[in-house]
């Protein structure tokens, strides 16, 4: 997906995003990535990581919402399995609480 900024050109990247000091664009801020195996996290980065709120839908079905650590589900959030069936509440380093 691509959107058009102002200038009508599309972005380098969905998202903001900064230079570290080697020279690589790393994630920070709202953006939307998706990966080559389907999955898709719309939500805060830092420092190139899943971190602060978000949504990650897996080609599953599966979706979890809530708040992210370090690329984890970690603090309060849903899981909707793919049958419909949902665990709300807390989650440690991916794990249910």
């Amino acid at each position: 997906r691509s959107t058009q900024n102002p200038s009508g050109q599309p972005p380098p990247r969905e998202g903001e995003c900064k230079k570290t000091p080697e020279g690589l664009l790393q994630r920070n801020g709202l953006g939307v990535h998706t990966s080559a195996n389907g999955m898709t996290y719309i939500g805060s980065w830092l420092n190139d990581k899943m971190n602060g709120t978000g949504r990650l839908e897996h080609p599953s079905g599966a979706v979890y919402e809530g708040e992210f650590k370090d690329n984890m589900y970690h603090g309060a959030g849903t899981y909707t399995f793919p049958n419909g069936a949902k665990y709300i509440g807390p989650f440690n380093e991916n794990k249910y609480v």
